[in-house]
């Protein structure tokens, strides 16, 4: 059973209910992020059941999301920006450094604030449909809900300025290809492979899944020597975690299974 917010929904799917799936439900809007919207999304990851162990976003109708909603842009000083600037700050933040994993399903427009969005998400799926666009700096005015700081980790800063001065669109292929997305599907199969893949990493150790979401990024932005005594911290605290040792315990009985080619 779903529950409904402003134009979302959550709903937990699973023999133990451990996947969510957050949904955006503003598809005569193209799932444009609207201020109620980004409260929405705010609250449901910050607010998940104790039962999930991954999550999955997805926009439903032709597109994942196609940006700020621009009909509530409103004359701001640049204090009242800077505050409305950090309100989605702290709703993307939810999603990144929430409880669990997150893959987003993407289809159609990854626009703007939707490309922020979708950066926020740990591993992100792409069906045929999906094109990447950053049409801020057409419109006079610059992301403001982490795309700055997210998006050039996946694509270099380079290329997002080129996005952001010309505004060049990226299909799905091209996407891929950089960095927008790790997976590409078919047409109409972004949400059964984000599903089997949350459905996998929901079967992994939990303190592994949160030192990886959680852990990783952050050692990836300190100096080799700090990173690396990090690295000896979390790894040290995972590995003595009860599950991590009946896991290992399982694979040298040879009740595991072991890597195949893939």
């Amino acid at each position: 059973m779903a529950s409904k917010k402003q134009d979302l929904t959550v709903e937990l799917r699973g023999k133990k209910k451990e996947v969510a799936l957050v949904r955006l439900t503003r598809p005569a809007k193209r799932n444009a992020l609207s201020d109620g919207l980004i409260y929405a999304l705010r609250d449901a990851f910050q607010n998940l059941p104790a039962s999930v162990r991954a999550a999955v976003i997805d926009g439903e109708g032709e597109h994942f999301c196609a940006g700020l909603d621009l009909s509530e842009l409103k004359e701001r000083d640049a204090g009242q920006g800077v505050f409305h600037s950090r309100t989605w700050h702290t709703a993307l933040d939810a999603v990144q450094y929430g409880p669990v994993p997150v893959i987003a399903a993407l289809h159609g427009a990854v626009v703007g604030g939707g490309l922020e969005l979708a950066s926020s998400a740990h591993i992100r799926v792409a069906d045929a449909t999906t094109f990447y666009a950053l049409p801020e700096g057409t419109r006079g005015i610059f992301v403001g809900g982490g795309g700055s700081v997210r998006i050039p980790k996946l694509i270099g800063v380079a290329r997002m300025t080129d996005m952001m001065l010309t505004g060049r669109v990226y299909n799905a292929e091209d996407g891929e290809r950089l960095g927008f997305a790790q997976y590409l599907v078919p047409e109409g199969q972004a949400l059964d492979k984000a599903l089997a893949l949350a459905e996998r990493i929901a079967q992994n150790a939990p303190l592994t899944n949160y030192a990886l979401t959680h852990a990783l990024p952050r050692i990836a932005e300190q100096p080799a020597d700090h990173g690396f005594m990090t690295e000896a911290l979390i790894s040290a605290i995972a590995q003595a975690a009860p599950e991590a040792k009946a896991r290992v315990r399982a694979f040298l009985e040879g009740k595991a299974a072991k890597v195949q080619k893939g």
